[in-house]
C-alpha cells in the first residue's frame, strides 16, 4: 500500500509565483523613515543653533546721524551677559518681533559701560526691509533678545607696547565707526604713542556719526581726518575715499613701527590693507574685527 502526499492548497507552489511585503508594510516602513529624516533634520538645525537669548528693554532710540540711530539696551537684569562684553570690537545678535532675522551690530560702547551701567549701545544703519529698520522704529521700553557675545574683537596686544609701536592708523567707513568707537573710549595708550590718526570716511557731514565726540577722543591723542566723498560746495577737508585720502597723505616713518585698525567697508579695507603691505607694515600688525 502506497501512500501519496501532496501539499496542502495553502502551500501549493505555482510555476510563476513570486514573494514580496505586502504593500501596507512597505507603506509604514517608508513613512517610518520619511519620520525619522524629519526628526533627524531638527535635530541637526537644533544642534547648528545654540544661540541663548535674553530678552531685554531698549533704554534710547534716537537719531545719530542720516540713516543712523543710536540705540541703547538695558542690560542690567542680565550681568553676565553685560560681563561678556570684554573687548572692543565684539559684536552680537539682535532679534526684533516680527522680524524674518536677527541682526548682527558691532557693539559701540567700551565694556567698561556695560560694566558700571549694565547699558549696551550700538550704532545702527536703517536699512529698507531690514531687522535693523524696525529696530531704529522701536521705542524706549520696547524688549528685544540678545544673543550672547561674540567675536575676538580687536586684539590690541598685537600692537602693544605703545613705545614700540608709536603709529597707529585707524580706518572707518560708515557704520564701521561703530566698533572704533568702542576702541578709542576703551583706551589703547594713544596719548603715549606719537602719531595716532582716525581716517573716518561717509557721504557727507550729514552722516558722520559722532561728531559731538570728535573733540574728546582728539583730547585722548586720536586726530581725526573726516574724508567726504560727496561733500557740499563748502568742504574744504579731504574729499574722495579713505583709501585715497591715505595715499595723499600716508607720513609713515617707520613701517615696524607701525599698526593699523580698519572697520566698514570691504573695498575700503582690501584697498588700505593692499597699502600698508606694500609700504612695509606687517599684515599681522593690521587688525579687524571679523
Amino acid at each position: 500500500m502506497s501512500l501519496l502526499l501532496s501539499p496542502p492548497p495553502s502551500l501549493t507552489l505555482h510555476p510563476h509565483a513570486h514573494f514580496s511585503p505586502s504593500m501596507s508594510i512597505l507603506r509604514r516602513l517608508h513613512l517610518n523613515l520619511r519620520t525619522r529624516r524629519r526628526i533627524a533634520t531638527v535635530s541637526a538645525a537644533v544642534r547648528q543653533d545654540p544661540t541663548v537669548w535674553t530678552p531685554a528693554p531698549l533704554s534710547e532710540v534716537e537719531p545719530a546721524a542720516e540713516s543712523l540711530f543710536h540705540v541703547a539696551v538695558d542690560v542690567s537684569d542680565a550681568p553676565d551677559l553685560a560681563a561678556s562684553h570684554a573687548l572692543a570690537g565684539q559684536y552680537l545678535q539682535v532679534r526684533v518681533s516680527d522680524a524674518p532675522r536677527p541682526s548682527f551690530l558691532a557693539i559701540a560702547s567700551p565694556p567698561k559701560l556695560a560694566a558700571a551701567r549694565g547699558v549696551f549701545e550700538f550704532l545702527v544703519k536703517s536699512v529698507a526691509g531690514s531687522t535693523a529698520e524696525a529696530l531704529c522704529a522701536l521705542k524706549r521700553g520696547d524688549v528685544v533678545e540678545l544673543s550672547q557675545v561674540m567675536g575676538n574683537g580687536f586684539n590690541i596686544n598685537r600692537i602693544d607696547p605703545p613705545e614700540k609701536f608709536g603709529t597707529v592708523l585707524v580706518f572707518a567707513t560708515g557704520s564701521g565707526i561703530s566698533p572704533i568707537r568702542s576702541l578709542i573710549e576703551s583706551g589703547f595708550d594713544a596719548g603715549k604713542r606719537s602719531d595716532v590718526r582716525l581716517y573716518y570716511g561717509t557721504r557727507n557731514l550729514q552722516r558722520m556719526a559722532y561728531q559731538d565726540r570728535f573733540k574728546e577722543w582728539e583730547s585722548s591723542g586720536v586726530k581725526i581726518v573726516p574724508v567726504l566723498s560727496q561733500p557740499d560746495a563748502s568742504w574744504t577737508g579731504e574729499s574722495g575715499y579713505v583709501q585715497a585720502a591715505f595715499t595723499r597723505a600716508k607720513q609713515i616713518s617707520n613701517p615696524l613701527a607701525t599698526g593699523a585698525v580698519l572697520c566698514g567697508q570691504k573695498q575700503m579695507a582690501e584697498d588700505v590693507t593692499s597699502i600698508l603691505v606694500a609700504d612695509g607694515v606687517s599684515a599681522d600688525m593690521i587688525l579687524k574685527n571679523f
